[in-house]
């Protein structure tokens, strides 16, 4: 398994996985035909903004569908010979503090059919000294209690449940278990 920097190059992969019911938003399962759209329109600039430290692509769109500013964030496509899903890291400069609207430092999603690989374990370890390089000495991650696989991948990386909380009404307002993952020194 490796961690990809999103490319033209693979993007065919990408839609493929998008077209075959894969979304890349677990609370907004429209977003995979919105991507598509997106891709269909302009793939250069979507591949661009999927990388995005500089909080450059504008707002987010939540699953109310409100929308918010954007934080620095950098995702990775999960490759394992062909796309695997995705992993994101996102962060509020200069502090571990995130807004109420986002649910963790760290999401992903693997396609259907690679799940129960070890792919979302691996990712999780790969991606956090990408966390720590821009300064973070934790990262808050979180899952669904309805999850128990995502739970086993946060706690194989090493996360401790900090607690459970109901999550932001534009979230969805559910239940929602948060770890925390401490990065080394």
């Amino acid at each position: 398994m490796r961690l990809l920097r999103p490319s033209i190059e693979h993007i065919s992969d990408y839609i493929s996985a998008l077209r075959m019911g894969w979304s890349p938003d677990n609370l907004r399962s429209e977003a995979a035909q919105e991507q598509i759209e997106s891709i269909e329109r302009d793939a250069a600039t979507f591949v661009s903004n999927l990388d995005d430290p500089t909080a450059k692509a504008g707002p987010v769109t939540l699953p109310d569908g409100s929308k918010v500013p954007r934080l620095p964030s950098i995702r990775r496509w999960i490759w394992d010979g062909e796309f695997c899903g995705h992993i994101g890291l996102r962060w509020k400069p200069g502090t571990e503090e995130l807004p109420p609207t986002c649910s963790g430092h760290i999401g992903y999603a693997v396609v259907p059919w690679r799940q129960g690989e070890g792919l979302a374990s691996a990712a999780l370890v790969a991606i956090l000294p990408e966390a720590k390089a821009v300064g973070l000495r934790y990262i808050e991650i979180t899952a669904s209690p309805d999850n128990p696989a995502s739970v086993r991948v946060i706690e194989k990386a090493g996360g401790t449940l900090v607690r459970t909380y109901i999550a932001d009404t534009a979230l969805g307002g559910h239940e929602t278990l948060e770890f925390k993952i401490t990065l080394a020194a």
